[in-house]
């Protein structure tokens, strides 16, 4: 600042200048140096430079924010800080994304280079004046906007420097309680939590209950963003740190709740929070907007819409414009008489609102995921989020006109960032939280579906699933269809690489997973789900991984233990040709579609077992997929490249299911006494590939690991017993079996490793 000043370049300034001038450098950011220079050297400097008066400005503002000095002077200084920043924030956002080299911004750099961003922190009399604040923070707002750009890297720094000061980050909380600040405060708190090393607690916030019953459900929504932020365990953004063995060794170093889990009870003990989140989620968004493809105004709007800070200014300086047009008049329509809001498309405010509703979708998804599951799951279905959501369905989360064509926006294919298509897949990972091994799942469905569910299992002569019988009528979906069946509608128009196809499919697996349910799989059978599934498979070109292996897993479900299914399966894969492509994409990735082979396995085993039933005999004689499974050599190379495709290194809770598949395999042939064959076979397929001992080596520690891992007693079992039919003690027995020490059993791994190749004395399993 003092080389500016003196109008210095480097190479012109004498040494004796340079050493006066760094021995105050370091002073400067504390005690304001600057504010001391006469003000006309800075006036000089100001022309030549073209700093716009903001170092003069900064100085008025240090000389009248003193505790007695007068503030309505410091108010109208904070207003024309304010419109100097505010005008390069807006020129951003409506200059087509400028390049680097062609945009800059020299207020912002210049506020921030002489001391603005500090200047809030050093004043409290400040914040005690509401009408200064709002305009203090105001300032922040607009530089914040304009520092998150990649060109801007001066100012990069302002947002961790604030993040730093916890006294107040605490602070910025008791402002929301101001309706005027309450934005910018929002938006401020979301950014610094965002680089914030360690995660906020939410108890600490004075009164944070009453804070939270105090706001209207606007902004309630415009909270959530802030939420979504202090529940969510952060992303450590490291490969390995998501390795089953890292987390697990993570684990026994933090046995007490995390800081996320602790902020989850203390949002669930605050008073009628989760009804007013699940009123937020459900009520219906006001459409009086006259546009004729809503669609295209959000292609129109994109530049805009990508960043939260930007559309909220505009909003909120839209209302600001009407509430002065109108003398601080609240009334609806004098602000639709404002020349900015007439400048902003209408569709704009109907995305405003999805964009918080995606916000509060993500909190309600995160708490389902969360250790208070139980109560959080009685408290939706108490408050009828998903009969509100069944109706929101086709006026607003998946209109008619966007659900056929639609493709991913954005250069990258991958790249789900629009609101709209956001808003989307929030609803669906929460539908999947829901379902997902919960007996709630049958809200799901209507009246008329619940009765067709216990018509099918009185037809099969089978009891109604306890679930069913046990769910509340009252609290189900409204209406024609019920919410999963809606689903099932818009999935099959989907495009076949749509990236909604694996948000889709992992919701409705979601229903079907847990304890098998014959019922559940023909609902979705008769609604044509399995020959929809073999198409996308099989006939509709799809190339992504992603989708495949969700419907593969989905597929694994609803065929598992049916002979229906099977039936329906051989009808649809009639010729050589696509039988011959459906194991190539088996085959392509057994990461993938493991579990689609072990219910291929576990089905064959119980159909094996059968033989009285007329039906299952045929179709055991006629299915393909079942042949090909029947063949003991089919079964061992998939043993074998199952557990050739995985180490405890590299386990994850993505890949840890093709362990449990490997298992399904062995524990099988266990009970048919014919593990010592799997085993030997084994053996030589290791000889015959050229490194004897390397397999078997490998699956011991796989199975130390699986010990270690789902015998602690924080772990869920029942998944495994529910997916498998297999109880849990014969997982247990079969793996103490497989792990003996006694070189002679016939059952134990150790049996079939020669002594020269022995690794099982190394403990690869510590951190």
């Amino acid at each position: 600042i003092c080389l500016r000043l003196c109008g210095c370049a480097e190479g012109r300034v004498k040494g004796s200048t340079v050493s006066v001038l760094l021995s105050h450098i370091s002073c400067i950011h504390h005690s304001f140096v600057v504010f001391q220079l006469p003000e006309a050297l800075l006036q000089e400097r100001d022309k030549r430079a073209k700093w716009h008066g903001i170092p003069e400005l900064l100085q008025k503002l240090h000389e009248s924010s003193h505790p007695n000095s007068d503030l309505s002077h410091t108010h109208s200084v904070l207003k024309e800080l304010s419109s100097l920043l505010s005008m390069e924030a807006m020129s951003f956002v409506t200059e087509d994304r400028k390049s680097a080299q062609e945009s800059t911004f020299p207020n912002t750099y210049t506020f921030d280079l002489f001391g603005g961003v500090d200047y809030p922190l050093r004043r409290p009399s400040l914040h005690k004046q509401k009408k200064s604040c709002h305009v203090c923070f105001f300032l922040f707002r607009h530089l914040l906007i304009v520092k998150s750009l990649p060109t801007f890297s001066q100012t990069e720094g302002v947002t961790k420097s604030l993040a730093a000061r916890d006294d107040f980050v605490l602070f910025l909380f008791t402002l929301m309680t101001n309706k005027k600040t309450f934005l910018q405060t929002a938006t401020l708190i979301e950014d610094i939590l965002g680089v914030k090393k360690d995660m906020i607690q939410l108890e600490g916030i004075p009164n944070l209950s009453g804070l939270v019953q105090s706001f209207d459900q606007q902004q309630l929504a415009n909270f959530c963003r802030i939420l979504s932020v202090t529940i969510s365990e952060p992303d450590v953004r490291n490969d390995d740190k998501h390795t089953l063995l890292a987390k697990n060794a993570q684990q026994k170093r933090n046995a007490s709740p995390s800081r996320a889990e602790v902020n989850q009870v203390t949002l669930l003990n605050i008073p009628g929070f989760i009804e007013r989140l699940c009123k937020l989620a459900t009520r219906k968004v006001s459409e009086a907007t006259g546009a004729s493809n809503f669609l295209q105004e959000l292609e129109d709007w994109y530049t805009w819409l990508d960043n939260a800070l930007v559309l909220d200014a505009l909003m909120q300086m839209a209302t600001e414009e009407a509430e002065h047009s109108s003398t601080e008049s609240s009334d609806e329509s004098s602000m639709a008489t404002s020349p900015l809001r007439h400048r902003l498309p209408q569709s704009m405010k109907i995305v405003h609102e999805i964009m918080y509703k995606v916000e509060v979708l993500y909190v309600l998804c995160v708490l389902l995921m969360g250790r208070q599951r139980n109560q959080v799951h009685k408290m939706l279905a108490e408050f009828r989020l998903i009969p509100g959501l069944n109706n929101l369905f086709d006026k607003l989360i998946w209109r008619k006109y966007t659900s056929s064509d639609h493709v991913v926006h954005g250069q990258n294919e991958n790249c789900d960032c629009s609101p709209e298509i956001s808003f989307k897949i929030q609803f669906l990972r929460l539908l999947q939280s829901f379902s997902d091994h919960h007996e709630n799942k049958y809200l799901l469905l209507n009246s008329q579906e619940l009765n067709e569910l216990s018509a099918i299992s009185l037809k099969a002569n089978i009891p109604e699933v306890e679930a069913l019988v046990n769910t509340d009528r009252s609290l189900v979906c409204d209406g024609k269809k019920g919410l999963l069946t809606r689903l099932l509608a818009v999935m099959k128009r989907e495009p076949p690489d749509s990236s909604f196809r694996f948000w889709q499919a992992r919701a409705v697996e979601s229903f079907l997973r847990g304890a098998t349910s014959y019922a559940d799989q023909m609902f979705l059978l008769k609604r044509g789900l399995l020959e929809h599934i073999l198409f996308c498979i099989i006939d509709s070109g799809c190339k992504s991984r992603d989708v495949l292996q969700s419907y593969f897993d989905l597929l694994g479900e609803l065929m598992k233990f049916n002979i229906d299914a099977f039936k329906r399966f051989n009808k649809y894969v009639s010729t050589d040709d696509k039988f011959q492509t459906f194991m190539t994409q088996i085959n392509s990735s057994l990461v993938d579609s493991n579990m689609l082979v072990r219910c291929i396995v576990l089905s064959l085993d119980r159909f094996e077992s059968q033989t009285e039933d007329v039906k299952v005999v045929e179709v055991l004689s006629e299915c393909c997929l079942l042949s090909y499974m029947a063949r003991v050599e089919n079964r061992l190379s998939f043993l074998f490249r199952l557990v050739n495709v995985i180490n405890v290194q590299t386990l994850t809770q993505e890949n840890v299911s093709c362990l449990n598949t490997s298992l399904v395999v062995l524990m099988l042939a266990r009970r048919r006494g014919k593990l010592p064959f799997y085993l030997n076979t084994l053996r030589e397929k290791e000889y015959a590939e050229k490194y004897p001992g390397c397999l078997l080596n490998n699956f011991h520690n796989l199975l130390r690991f699986w010990q270690r891992h789902y015998l602690n007693k924080d772990k869920d079992s029942t998944c495994l017993e529910n997916s498998s039919c297999i109880p849990f003690d014969y997982w247990k027995e079969t793996v103490s079996v497989l792990l003996g020490s006694d070189r002679t059993s016939l059952c134990a791994i150790a049996s079939y490793i020669d002594e020269p190749f022995m690794e099982l004395d190394r403990d690869l399993l510590e951190d």
